[in-house]
């Protein structure tokens, strides 16, 4: 179950050469791009068929396999919103997340950067109104780099104060998904819809007003 997604996770941060550029690398280019688009196929059926799942979310276009600068991002997201719901609102996404030998997909709740007004950081700052539940966790930004913070009391505090002083840009809420060999595409569909389930409530405080 999706191997070129797993395949494709090694080559993070590659750079892309047009094949008829690439000299001796031209079949590993021609290769590379098969793969990228494969793997993005994959993500694409797996995103569709939870949208299946969510309604009545609807499903954003799912990441491209190489950024403008044609460097490999393995890492797919795909944002989901509710019909109600504008561009600079907070959304929900799911995105992979690690290595071929250790990978997964995370549910979050958070917004599209380019796509943000000047009041869509404030809200994404909701989510840390509410207590955190069990088997979720922070994805804090502070100067320009993200990082896990586990989901507890005492570091919703810390964030809400680090939110405060200017320190801390933006703060997620995630949960993740292991993938498994062992794991249908129905079981990972099914943990996926668990996961928006635990989220909505963070979702919701964030687009109310």
């Amino acid at each position: 179950m999706l191997e070129n997604i797993q395949s494709y996770l090694s080559k993070q941060a590659v750079k892309y050469i047009k094949p008829e550029k690439a000299g001796p690398h031209q079949e590993e280019m021609e290769n590379l791009k098969a793969l990228g688009q494969a793997a993005r196929k994959e993500m694409q059926t797996l995103a569709k068929l939870l949208e299946e799942r969510l309604a009545p979310f609807k499903m954003d276009r799912v990441s491209n396999w190489a950024n403008q600068a044609q460097i490999c991002r393995p890492h797919f997201w795909c944002y989901y919103r509710a019909p109600e719901d504008s561009l600079d609102d907070v959304a929900m996404a799911i995105r992979l997340y690690g290595q071929p030998e250790k990978w997964g997909i995370s549910v979050e709740v958070s917004f599209v950067e380019r796509k943000k007004s000047d009041t869509t950081l404030a809200k994404q700052h909701k989510v840390l109104d509410l207590p955190i539940a069990p088997s979720l966790y922070y994805f804090a930004q502070e100067n320009g780099v993200s990082h896990r913070v586990e989901g507890t009391e005492e570091n919703r505090q810390m964030l809400k104060a680090a939110v405060r002083d200017g320190r801390i840009r933006k703060v997620l809420v995630k949960y993740d998904v292991v993938v498994t060999t062992s794991k249908t595409m129905e079981e990972l569909v099914e943990e996926l819809a668990d996961g928006f389930d635990k989220l909505k409530p963070y979702f919701e405080k964030a687009n109310k007003n």
